[in-house]
């Protein structure tokens, strides 16, 4: 405890505070770039949910997504890989999509490939690892490999959409009359704005845990276990999972321990992360059934895992 003394027109004010300690001070300041990385994003997202809500019709999805399933399944991969998105803002519009009529398994491979492949990531890769073509396209390529399994293996797991009922806000068909363009956009802000709020209280228990371990949980401690080439591999994706990094950067953090690492576990965070880490999760569980997002989750650390140490032996 210490005083603090203000003199103000010649009047004594003291004030008691309490010396915070640093590493509080430290996990304040991530918790605080976290949400200020991610906001935007997720901005962006409910925006974009809000357009899908008023402007597009089942029959609209209908004619964007393939009836074949495994054309269904590469077109929601590509049509994600074209889209800047990050991890967090993906997944309101995921979930409108899906509730739309979007199969869940072409809504999985969109969720995937939007954070990990987009233009700005494949750009943000290549300039990280020193213009490193090589290691962009490894990144590029793999993913969306990977996404697409993952995705075939949902459609062959899952048959409902696996979405949580919200209260007053049934999922599935809803009408949508023609009204003027005025009360359609205002339809639109209202429903972003509700999407917001109902997203942003998981981002910010997300951020809070992401911030937590950064801060509590020591690296090196984790890196040290990191020999032989399964290890290493799982411990870089333990480390994607635990950080939650925004996927526009977290190149730059993969491209620091190059020298530690071979690019096998260097690919298992660049690919890893972007499809789930520790604040997607609270958003994911948020949406989704509870046992569909632990099934999900095996799944895509089984694939990450299994598709890299396949591929090790060539990189």
């Amino acid at each position: 405890m210490a005083a603090l003394v203000i003199s103000f027109n010649n009047k004594i004010t003291i004030s008691n505070f309490i010396l915070l300690p640093e590493s509080f001070l430290t996990f304040n300041m991530i918790f605080l770039s976290i949400l200020i990385e991610a906001i935007p994003f997720v901005l962006i997202g409910v925006f974009i949910a809000g357009m899908i809500q008023v402007f597009m019709t089942e029959e609209h999805l209908k004619k964007l997504i393939p009836k074949n399933k495994l054309l269904a399944v590469l077109t929601s991969c590509l049509i994600g890989a074209l889209f800047p998105a990050c991890e967090c803002g993906i997944v309101p519009i995921v979930r409108r999509l899906i509730a739309k009529g979007v199969p869940l398994f072409a809504g999985i491979g969109f969720l995937l490939t939007g954070p990990l492949i987009n233009p700005l990531v494949v750009i943000s890769t290549y300039m990280a690892f020193g213009e490193d073509l090589r290691m962009a396209m490894l990144r590029m390529g793999l993913g969306l490999v990977i996404a697409i399994i993952i995705a075939a293996i949902i459609c062959i797991l899952f048959k409902t959409n696996q979405l949580k009922r919200r209260k007053g806000m049934p999922y599935g068909s809803l009408p949508v009359p023609k009204q003027p363009i005025g009360k359609r956009i205002k339809a639109m802000l209202e429903h972003a704005i509700d999407e917001f709020f109902d997203m942003g209280k998981f981002l910010i228990i997300g951020a809070l845990l992401a911030a937590f371990v950064q801060t509590y949980i020591s690296t090196k401690s984790m890196l040290g276990l990191g020999e032989g080439i399964i290890a290493s591999t799982l411990v870089m994706m333990g480390l994607a999972f635990l950080l939650s990094l925004c996927s526009e950067a977290d190149a730059f953090i993969a491209a620091s321990f190059r020298h530690l690492f071979p690019q096998t576990s260097l690919l298992g965070f660049l690919i890893y992360g972007p499809m789930l880490d520790l604040k997607n999760t609270i958003m994911l569980m948020a949406v989704f059934n509870i046992r569909f997002v632990m099934v999900l989750m095996s799944i895509i650390t089984l694939t990450v895992l299994g598709i890299l140490l396949f591929v090790h032996p060539w990189i």
